[in-house]
């Protein structure tokens, strides 16, 4: 069970999980040594899968970004989902409620690239619809 503490803690990472021990410390008002058992535990519990780099679009591997909406067969849901994962420049796969059932995020080097790879989607058994938003920036 996480507290207000974990919370805070959560935030501060979530901004800069670079961020030294000490200073977390300091601004949650607390020890080092609560802030590393914490941490410790929030790992061990799954809340804290890992650590990443935020990279500025322009050194981005695969620049071109856009999230994919889906509509889907419900019987044939797990198969798309096993389909999607196979494509390399699908990033990740959401279900959500309301009117889509899935949102994948995919990446590709270029524009052809990334409409050749949405008509390849497009024709999976059991997709119904989609609709594609292209990001044009990430502000956070």
């Amino acid at each position: 069970m996480m507290d207000n503490k974990d919370q805070q803690l959560l935030s501060l990472l979530r901004k800069d999980a670079r961020l030294p021990t000490v200073s977390l410390a300091k601004k949650l008002g607390v020890s080092r040594s609560t802030v590393q058992n914490r941490i410790k535990k929030l790992e061990k519990n799954g809340v804290i899968l890992g650590y990443t780099v935020k990279l500025k679009p322009e050194a981005e591997i695969h620049p071109v970004r856009l999230f994919m909406n889906i509509s889907v067969e419900a019987k044939n849901e797990a198969n798309i989902i096993n389909d999607l994962h196979q494509y390399p420049e699908v990033v990740s796969i959401h279900h959500t409620s309301g009117h889509w059932d899935l949102i994948a995020e995919i990446r590709s080097e270029t524009l052809p690239q990334l409409n050749a790879l949405l008509g390849n989607i497009r024709l999976s058994d059991g997709i119904l619809k989609t609709e594609t938003n292209l990001v044009l920036d990430t502000i956070l």
